[in-house]
């Protein structure tokens, strides 16, 4: 019989796993990159609640689900570039739709594309997915099911209630603050809390890099 471990091949469970370790990965990584370019340090968290970029979790993931039966890195490479380059570009939007913020602007390079992606980072994002593929994907499959099942399946539960509530509350919280930078007084009891526990001060520390629109 077969030896039972825990979230084997793609499911939702190591799905979930890449892309906490993504986002947290992500996050430390937009700091030290921060820090070599400026020498200072800011946070690049994309939630209220801990060191957790969300464009690197679902980046990661998306070239997990979309590349990982693919050998050949010439088509990973291109492939990387074209959705590395429409999911930041995807990001961009809705984060300034939604949310009447951004968090870059690219509008200085050369062969961007509405300030929101560029040729050069288009080009990073194929040798990430290459490197997700070929380094990262192989040894995150072996690591993460070796955890064991019992606290593997507790701490996915966990975790995942966690960042529902940590996406919901930073969703909220930032669309609040985009009423409020309109001039819209709270008029409920949500937006009440949201005043209270989550104003501008807050959030500004927060979200040291996003600019308003």
């Amino acid at each position: 019989m077969e030896k039972e471990v825990f979230a084997k091949g793609i499911c939702f469970k190591k799905i979930f796993w890449i892309f906490m370790i993504g986002c947290v990965s992500g996050c430390f990584i937009e700091v030290i990159n921060h820090f070599i370019h400026y020498g200072n340090i800011v946070s690049r968290s994309g939630l209220i609640y801990g060191p957790l970029n969300l464009v690197y979790g679902f980046g990661i993931i998306l070239f997990v689900l979309f590349f990982h039966k693919v050998k050949n890195p010439i088509f990973i490479f291109i492939g990387g570039m074209v959705l590395g380059g429409l999911f930041e570009y995807g990001c961009s939007w809705f984060q300034e739709m939604f949310f009447g913020t951004t968090s870059w602007d690219y509008s200085h390079q050369m062969f961007n594309i509405g300030g929101r992606t560029s040729l050069k980072y288009m080009i990073i994002w194929g040798f990430f997915a290459i490197l997700v593929i070929k380094v990262i994907y192989p040894f995150l499959d072996k690591l993460i099911e070796r955890i064991p099942i019992f606290i593997g399946n507790y701490l996915t539960v966990i975790l995942a209630i966690f960042m529902v509530f940590n996406i919901t509350i930073s969703s909220f919280a930032c669309l609040r603050q985009s009423e409020r930078a309109k001039g819209l007084v709270a008029s409920n009891k949500l937006e009440i809390f949201l005043d209270r526990h989550y104003p501008d001060k807050r959030l500004n520390t927060i979200f040291e890099n996003y600019e308003r629109k």
